[in-house]
């Protein structure tokens, strides 16, 4: 029996070394995948700042992994906003200034057409009430009057209203139109998705894959100058003179991808794809928000478009391991069809 004992004891004697040396290793991979995780988000340039699901983390990681060999070109330097431009100002009652061919159409509809109209009809017809009111009061007319009708006033009260309907129609349904006129074949395709509460932005056609957006901290949107809950960490970056084709939609619940400066929205749909076209003008920082109500974080879900110059948007796609393609020509030229400036 003692020499049976002995034997285990030396055989356990023998192999504490290996079981030893195994629970260090596996100790030793806990540890770093727990420096890992807690990494600082500064250190990737493609994570977010705020607390997105770990599982977009990964892929985040992922992203920034797949694309590092090719990235050998520098990345533009992040452009600055310029305050009241592509945001809302202080104390603003009217539509924000427009960048885009179908939001000039748009503003000139509502501040030329919409509102003086509007005014003018309300006045007419508040006008009419009181003169009513005060002309033919009890006090006035004892007799009240017998008039059953009188055919100018009709032909007018009918021939009137509809040549103001038309005058409304006819712009209407131009930018209607225009809204959702499809993109050209040479168009540069962005696939948009909603999460929550963030964005993911994909370039499918240039080899980027996706990276996520989220809300940038009080601290830092007021040290890069931006605009606290408008400003993202990572923006979206399209070029300015180039037709743009959003392919929008959601990973979980109904969202909307809306920049006002641009005349964009689009809801975000889960399981549907939702095109939307885009023309931007002129370089700059252009803010948004998700515009649908969609969960408790709703409200940190914001939109920056980055609008770079083209030389610069190329320059952008390699620092990200894409590819440029070559553009036609008349790339630079506003889209066929596109509503002209106003």
């Amino acid at each position: 029996m003692n020499k049976v004992k002995s034997l285990v004891l030396a055989g356990l004697l023998a192999f504490a070394p290996a079981l030893g040396m195994h629970g260090a290793a596996h100790a030793q991979g806990n540890e770093s995948a727990s420096t890992a995780l807690a990494t600082p988000v500064d250190a990737d340039p493609k994570s977010s700042d705020v607390g997105a699901p770990a599982d977009s983390a990964d892929a985040n990681v992922a992203n920034v992994s797949a694309a590092a060999p090719a990235a050998k070109v520098a990345a533009p330097p992040r452009m600055k906003p310029t305050e009241g431009i592509g945001m809302p100002r202080p104390g603003e009652i009217t539509l924000q200034e427009q960048f885009s061919p179908t939001g000039h159409t748009a503003r000139w509809l509502h501040d030329v057409m919409l509102v003086p109209i509007i005014t003018i009809i309300s006045l007419f017809v508040l006008g009419l009430m009181l003169y009513v009111m005060v002309r033919y009061r009890r006090s006035a007319n004892p007799v009240p009057s017998k008039t059953s009708h009188n055919t100018l006033i009709e032909v007018l009260w009918t021939v009137v209203p509809v040549i103001i309907l038309l005058a409304i129609a006819v712009p209407s349904i131009g930018l209607l139109a225009d809204q959702y006129k499809p993109a050209p074949k040479d168009a540069l395709t962005v696939k948009v998705t909603g999460y929550q509460w963030y964005w993911g932005y994909e370039y499918p056609d240039n080899g980027v894959p996706e990276y996520v957006s989220n809300l940038l901290p009080e601290d830092k949107a007021k040290a890069n100058g931006e605009p606290y809950l408008l400003a993202p960490d990572n923006r979206l970056v399209l070029p300015v003179g180039r037709p743009i084709k959003l392919i929008i939609t959601g990973a979980d619940v109904i969202h909307s991808f809306a920049v006002p400066s641009l005349w964009l929205k689009m809801d975000a749909v889960p399981g549907r794809l939702n095109e939307k076209s885009v023309f931007i003008e002129k370089p700059g920082v252009y803010y948004g928000q998700c515009s649908e109500l969609c969960g408790a974080r709703h409200a940190f879900m914001p939109i920056a478009i980055e609008a770079l110059p083209p030389a610069q948007f190329d320059q952008w796609l390699l620092s990200q391991g894409g590819t440029v393609k070559a553009q036609p020509k008349t790339a630079e030229a506003a889209p066929a069809g596109a509503p002209a400036k106003i």
